[in-house]
């Protein structure tokens, strides 16, 4: 049996071109998570993330706190229908309820952004004159 040559170009794998740092940066992922109250998908800057800590839901603005976290919009709309869902103590894992008092005074829960919930009381809605 003879041995054949081969080919360079073959076993060679394709030498990869240098991509500058502002490329990558563009095509690079984030995180991204989801919102508990309103399921709206974001990255994780446009999110604060919360834990239960001790019964009392409390917003972990360094991302640094152990356990696991769940995700809101800034805003009460978010906060309000993960509330009426139970979604909170669902992601958190944890059975019962848990005091929100912590989380309702922190300031990004206490002016509507308009986070992608629904409208809120604030706005107005046109009245059609049914005559």
């Amino acid at each position: 049996m003879r041995a054949q040559a081969l080919d360079s170009t073959v076993v060679q794998r394709p030498r990869r071109v240098s991509v500058s740092t502002a490329e990558h940066q563009r095509h690079r992922s984030f995180p991204v998570r989801t919102c508990v109250g309103c399921r709206q998908r974001a990255l994780t800057g446009e999110l604060l993330r919360v834990v239960a800590v001790d019964g009392r839901l409390v917003v972990d603005g360094g991302r640094r706190l152990p356990g696991r976290g769940a995700w809101l919009h800034p805003g009460p709309g978010c906060l309000a229908r993960a509330e009426r869902k139970r979604a909170l103590s669902r992601a958190l894992r944890v059975p019962g309820t848990l005091e929100t008092d912590g989380v309702r005074e922190h300031p990004a829960f206490a002016v509507d952004i308009g986070s992608g919930t629904f409208p809120g009381p604030s706005e107005t809605r046109k009245q059609v004159d049914p005559s």
